[in-house]
């Protein structure tokens, strides 16, 4: 029996080896969701596969199992828990391209509130007592096996850990060489795209990452993606036939051509950060209307088109509105959760801002926060803008909360404009910061205090969010009326980037029976609609319940400023009768029918292509 237990205390680590990397699969899937109910049973052996080959690598790396065991555990329990709060404020989880947005979400990480749900609070826990058995196993791997002693000092077989120096370094070498093989084969065959769909059957629709997540596993879901960091050519793709192709709908910069322009208003946009209407999820009741300029405007004011803006992000991410907003580009053709900012614009890219300017305007940029926030201070210049502002420039402004309000941001917006020279037409595109996350924070801060209520949620976060809301309605007045008192014509166009993470609309989903976790694919698209309106001080074309999409609004902002388009605007505008709508997340015929950008390659092939066109070549 003495030698039984010997036998089992020097053994026992390997089991634990092989046991332990299944704990950390499962834990890692945990934090999120429950893999037995979201997973198929043959997927989760494939993922734990995937985490023992994972163990034995770093075993062979390490020469210690307690080692490799605590390398794995603590990864997962960290990797997991900077998912589960991603996931929480984005409802998205981590994505390969979020490893170069990095020092952004560093910048404000400390404006948001880091709550643990109670499943979260019982996997740190369990990953906390792995980590203690682990510390433990330690006294297993000393010296050769007791009971075998003997046996070697009468040349027998020697113990296990007897073998010495060349042999050793060559068992660790060979098991750490056919591991990362292993691995490495394992990702492999997750990048080849009709072995994932006929063979494993897994789930692969890039642009709903957290179904991806849930059913394929956290880990094998990101090694999935990673294929997509590169963007590849699309099917049938020729650089010449492109240029062509851009080059039939008109020039890319005025200089190419006479410009026939009679008059050049100015134009300011304004990008609000997180500013939306959760009305659209469906109907509650306040105390008062939350934004009363902007639905009377959307109930049909005087030369303004207005209606409904579908984009490609929420919660967060808003940097990919404005992009797709300035080039005209569609986040549907690139990979989900990548930032074109940080990843793809190296090198001058026309733009709304490119086009302006070559028409003559002076083109400014301005966002209160930090100037290497998405790189802009990087991109901007790239873009065309010949001016940029930052949140130097902002010193003396009021703020709500901690942030620049939408007043203080919009009093810079007249200074630029009164300082101008009279007659010089001015371009100038304007990201707010009042509305940023957390909604929850706002006791710390004297200069702010939620007066809009909710009938039927006891939600905290929804009555503060829409009070923000109501002062950046409050704020867009005054600066729409003042421009209505000014003597060279100017149109503004205002958009919310993005409605804000779950947590703060779920009270409005929950009043009509609803979570978001089950909303369908249309109602989900709900969740990427923001109110937008372009207004001037002179006559315009009015329009109402107009339903478009960011990659359009730039080319409907030089229509109705009575301006020629480049050609690729050109191309849009006539694609948007085609197809009115396009996000990542989905697209809309004129039939009203939904559909998705992978759904309609045929119809968007021309797109795809210029858009390649245009990025990379």
């Amino acid at each position: 029996m003495k030698k039984f237990f010997t036998r089992l205390k020097v053994f026992c680590p390997y089991l634990f080896l092989i046991l332990i990397p299944v704990l950390n699969f499962y834990l890692l899937e945990w934090y999120t969701h429950n893999p037995f109910t979201t997973m198929k049973f043959y997927i989760q052996v494939m993922n734990i596969l995937l985490f023992e080959f994972s163990a034995l690598f770093l075993f062979a790396v390490t020469g210690r199992v307690s080692r490799a065991l605590g390398i794995q555990t603590v990864c997962c329990a960290l990797y997991g828990l900077a998912n589960y709060f991603v996931y929480e404020f984005r409802g998205a989880p981590i994505q390969p391209w979020d490893i170069l947005s990095v020092g952004t979400a560093a910048s404000v990480a400390d404006n948001y509130e880091y709550k643990l749900d109670r499943t979260a609070v019982i996997v740190l826990i369990c990953f906390a007592l792995l980590l203690l058995l682990e510390f433990f196993l330690r006294s297993g791997f000393r010296g050769p096996i007791p009971s075998l002693k003997k046996r070697r000092a009468k040349g027998s077989a020697p113990a296990p850990e007897a073998f010495s120096g060349k042999k050793i370094w060559i068992a660790r070498l060979l098991l750490a060489a056919v591991t990362g093989l292993l691995c490495f084969g394992y990702t492999k065959m997750l990048h080849n795209e009709t072995f994932v769909q006929t063979k494993l059957r897994l789930y692969d629709k890039l642009f709903t990452p957290t179904t991806i997540q849930f059913k394929n596993g956290t880990v094998t879901a990101f090694l999935m993606e990673l294929q997509y960091i590169s963007v590849e050519k699309p099917s049938g793709y020729d650089a010449d036939e492109a240029a062509a192709l851009l080059a039939s709908y008109g020039p890319e910069s005025a200089e190419e051509t006479e410009s026939t322009e009679t008059k050049k208003p100015n134009i300011i946009v304004i990008m609000n950060e997180a500013f939306s209407d959760p009305a659209v999820l469906g109907e509650f009741s306040t105390n008062e209307d939350y934004m009363p300029f902007v639905h009377s405007l959307q109930a049909g004011a005087e030369n303004t088109v207005s209606g409904y803006l579908n984009v490609s992000v929420k919660g967060g991410n808003t940097a990919n509105t404005e992009f797709e907003y300035l080039t005209g580009n569609t986040m549907a053709f690139l990979p989900y959760g990548s930032i074109p900012y940080q990843q793809y614009i190296k090198e001058e890219l026309p733009s709304m801002a490119s086009w302006l300017s070559s028409l003559g305007y002076h083109t400014v940029a301005m966002h209160p926060y930090r100037a290497g926030g998405w790189d802009r201070d990087t991109v901007y210049p790239l873009l065309g803008f010949d001016e940029m502002h930052f949140e130097e420039f902002f010193k003396d402004s009021q703020k709500v909360r901690k942030y620049v309000s939408d007043l203080g941001d919009y009093e810079k917006i007249v200074r630029i404009y009164e300082e101008k020279e009279p007659g010089e037409p001015l371009f100038l595109f304007n990201v707010t910061m009042q509305n940023h996350s957390s909604y929850s924070d706002w006791n710390d801060y004297p200069n702010f205090s939620p007066d809009i209520t909710v009938e039927g949620t006891d939600s905290k976060l929804l009555p503060a969010y829409l009070s923000l809301m109501k002062l950046s309605d409050q704020a867009i007045e005054a600066l729409v009326n003042y421009f209505a008192a000014q003597e060279e014509e100017t149109i503004i166009v205002f958009f919310g980037d993005h409605q804000p993470t779950d947590s703060v609309v779920n009270p409005v989903l929950k009043l009509h029976g609803k979570t978001a976790s089950e909303l369908t694919e249309q109602e989900e698209a709900l969740r990427y609609k923001v109110p937008f309106f372009i207004w001037a001080n002179f006559d315009i074309g009015e329009a109402t319940d107009v339903e478009t999409s960011a990659n359009y609004l730039a080319s409907r902002t030089l229509e109705a400023a009575g301006l020629s388009k480049p050609g690729y605007f050109s191309f849009l505008s006539g694609l948007s009768e085609t197809v009115p709508v396009i996000s990542a997340n989905h697209a809309l015929l004129p039939d009203g029918t939904f559909t998705t950008a992978e759904e309609q390659q045929t119809l968007l092939s021309d797109y795809q292509k210029l858009q390649y066109y245009l990025l990379f070549d």
